[in-house]
C-alpha cells in the first residue's frame, strides 16, 4: 500500500466515524414556574418600564422585587440561559433604558 492510499483510508475512516455521530439540539426553554414558586415579583417593576437606568437602582430593584440579585443584560450583550427564579433581570435597549423586566 503507497503512502497516498493510506492516507486516503484514513481519511475516510474519521469521516465514516462522524457521519454517525448523534446531532445535539440547543437546550430546550425551562418550564414554566407558578407564581407561589417565583422567588421574584417582576410586576412590582413594572412601572420602571421606558426609564434610564443608572447602576443605583440596582438595590432598590433587588429590594422592591423581592430578588436575592439583580442582572442588566444590554443589547447584544452575552448572558447565560440558566433559569433562577430568584434572579431579576433588567433588558436595556440601545439607550441604556428598561425595556423589559423579568425573573429568571
Amino acid at each position: 500500500m503507497n503512502r497516498r492510499t493510506a492516507i486516503g483510508m484514513l481519511v475516510a475512516g474519521l469521516l465514516g466515524g462522524c457521519a454517525g455521530s448523534p446531532r445535539h439540539e440547543p437546550a430546550s426553554a425551562p418550564p414554566p414556574v407558578s407564581q407561589a414558586e417565583e422567588a421574584c415579583n417582576a410586576d412590582a417593576l413594572a412601572d420602571w418600564a421606558g426609564r434610564d437606568y443608572r447602576a443605583a437602582m440596582t438595590t432598590r430593584a433587588r429590594e422592591l422585587g423581592g430578588a436575592d440579585r439583580v442582572r442588566v443584560i444590554r443589547p447584544g450583550q452575552g448572558y447565560t440561559m440558566d433559569y433562577r427564579p430568584d434572579r431579576l433581570n433588567l433588558h436595556l435597549d440601545e439607550q441604556g433604558r428598561i425595556v423589559r423586566i423579568d425573573c429568571g
